[in-house]
């Protein structure tokens, strides 16, 4: 029995732990035929074909770090971008730009919260000096990026709704809301390369990368949380190392610092 599974049955043996054990086994029993007979029980355990697999490789604490890292990235490239290209890049592309990199901040400080607890892995990233070499560059890696973030986030939807806890689905539904902005991030950067933004009927997870064009166009998304990590790697993202490509250190606390406020932008605290 996986460990996720085996935390559910714990769970419902101490919900009831006022009755006797044989009534709690049985509980134990019915609930792991209910699951099998709605043909939930795989999505547990890993074992069906489009399940998020265990514990083991998404625990909660591990997709907060992720998330926390990733939005690290994200605040920097978002703020240092317009400033690299200034004119190369229209008003409008450069507005949203900017508000993305308040919204990105944002979110990092939301995980790394008390309320949250995340805690990221480096604060200096490592960019691939390309990215900032043309509006294009740059634009692409915003798009392929903020998918890998949709990713990431639904994956941590699921890990956090399974938890079965208040504090799980509170977790499960500021997941889903920051995912939703990293889906308009990547829509703007995809309109403003001259390209259809809102292109998905649903926002991808691990399906495959169906817009042409894109470095990652027909890889498939990923089920565990550390195949974001290396799908960045693999773009040239160092994480408080050098990474694959020539690369520019930028630590966050100095970029942060002056990421910028933008009017107009709203919903400025999660509920």
């Amino acid at each position: 029995m996986t460990d996720i599974s085996t935390d559910l049955f714990d769970e419902v043996d101490r919900q009831n732990d006022h009755l006797p054990a044989a009534t709690r086994r049985s509980l134990v029993k019915g609930t792991a035929a209910g699951l099998a007979g709605m043909g939930l029980f795989g999505l547990l355990t890993g074992n069906a074909g489009a399940a998020v697999p265990t514990m083991k490789d998404n625990a909660p604490e591990t997709i907060l770090a992720v998330a926390a890292t990733a939005e690290v990235l994200a605040t920097i490239v978002n703020t240092v971008g317009p400033e690299k290209l200034g004119d190369k890049l229209d008003a409008v592309t450069r507005l949203n730009i900017r508000a993305a990199a308040q919204q990105e901040k944002n979110h990092y400080e939301l995980l790394t919260s008390r309320a949250v607890g995340g805690k990221q892995v480096t604060k200096t990233i490592y960019v691939p000096d390309e990215v900032f070499a043309s509006k294009e560059s740059l634009l692409t890696t915003l798009a392929v990026g903020d998918q890998v973030f949709v990713n990431a986030y639904l994956l941590g939807t699921t890990v956090f709704a399974r938890q079965g806890t208040l504090s799980g689905s509170k977790f499960a539904r500021y997941a889903a809301e920051i995912m939703a902005v990293e889906a308009v991030h990547r829509a703007l950067a995809l309109q403003s390369l001259g390209r259809l933004g809102n292109d998905r009927v649903y926002a991808k997870f691990a399906q495959k990368e169906e817009a042409g064009g894109l470095p990652t166009t027909g890889a498939p998304g990923f089920y565990k949380i550390m195949d974001a990590v290396a799908i960045l790697e693999s773009a040239g993202f160092g994480f408080g190392k050098p990474g694959s490509k020539p690369g520019t250190a930028y630590a966050y606390d100095e970029v942060a610092a002056r990421t910028p406020t933008v009017e107009g932008v709203n919903t400025l605290a999660i509920s």
